[in-house]
């Protein structure tokens, strides 16, 4: 009770109310994304399992969501500016097809050593790609550049509460099509999806349980939920390029206090749930978009009692933009 008092009393970035006036906003624009399932998983995993394809979105990921309702949210004036981010991945994809939508320049800093497939997106929807070096200093710098330059309105990857009520309708749409769910397993990284998540389920569903999904290479936010604080870590190692950001000041709120538990899972368990993917459920995701199956199915889930009553588990499929030649390797690895 003192959660859902909490998020009514508009302590957090985003609320129900700024989720659902997103919905209203993005809902002629986004995919109602497919919740599938499989007895075979089912199986295996001991629970039910109904997975968010949000490998199925415009854009391949979850992140046209926020990026749509960030963009549809600008005045007339400011979107005329265009917009601008920083982004080695999905985000910087879907702000560009968002601002295409609208008919506004987007400029996109791309670090250089960003995944081939999601710079292709980008230029694909028309996005100007401005390169940076990997370091983050390389791309803040690059950016703040660019912005003085053309006065861009700077759309940040995921501590916005604009993203975080366009992520959470993620919830809406799943709370709807498999309101039995009674846990949810969301991959973090910047925190961004779980935060906007975590916000409406919980709105909506009280009692409903949080877990988040991160690798072992990058467990930055775990090691945040176990010292109560943004821990920061000098360099990450993980196959998951999408979840390798730090929580912000917009998004650890929420997850210090809304996300239950935070499991941490191997890389080459994450390969073995794409590979699972791939071959039963006949979707391709890519490590960020497979490690919430990882999780469900990690010793570390599966022997912990606490959760032993999460009977119907929501999985969301992050996104599925991966290379071709990446994704070979990651299964083959994994046989």
């Amino acid at each position: 009770m003192e959660e859902e008092n909490q998020i009514r009393k508009g302590k957090y970035a985003a609320d129900i109310s700024s989720i659902k006036e997103a919905h209203a906003r993005i809902k002629p624009l986004v995919l109602k994304t497919p919740v599938l399932s499989s007895s075979s998983l089912n199986a295996l995993s001991g629970r039910q399992l109904y997975f968010k394809c949000e490998c199925f979105q415009k854009g391949g990921a979850f992140k046209f969501r926020g990026a749509c309702n960030a963009v549809f949210s600008l005045n007339d004036e400011d979107a005329s500016k265009g917009v601008i981010t920083h982004s080695s991945g999905n985000h910087a994809a879907a702000l560009a097809l968002a601002a295409k939508l609208r008919g506004i320049p987007a400029y996109i800093v791309i670090p250089k050593n960003a995944p081939t497939c999601k710079i292709e997106n980008v230029k694909r929807y028309g996005g100007q790609a401005i390169w940076s070096e990997a370091s983050m200093r390389s791309r803040e710098e690059t950016a703040n550049k660019v912005w003085q330059e053309t006065g861009a309105i700077f759309i940040h990857p995921y501590n916005d509460g604009r993203i975080l009520s366009g992520q959470g309708t993620i919830s809406l749409e799943l709370l709807e099509q498999a309101p039995q769910i009674d846990t949810l397993v969301v991959p973090i990284s910047g925190g961004g999806l779980i935060s906007g998540i975590a916000l409406a389920a919980k709105s909506i569903n009280p009692a409903i349980r949080i877990l988040a999904a991160e690798p072992k290479g990058a467990d930055d936010a775990a090691q945040s939920k176990a010292a109560g604080r943004i821990i920061t870590l000098p360099e990450t190692n993980t196959i998951a390029d999408g979840l390798r950001a730090f929580l912000g000041d917009f998004t650890w709120p929420v997850v210090r206090d809304l996300v239950e538990d935070i499991i941490t899972v191997e890389d080459s368990e994450i390969i073995k749930a794409m590979k699972l993917c791939f071959e039963v459920l006949k979707i391709v995701a890519e490590p960020s978009g497979a490690i919430g199956l990882a999780a469900v199915l990690s010793d570390t889930f599966q022997k912990n009692p606490a959760w032993k009553d999460s009977k119907h588990i929501g999985i969301v499929v992050s996104g599925g933009n991966v290379d071709l030649a990446v994704l070979w390797d990651s299964l083959n690895k994994g046989k």
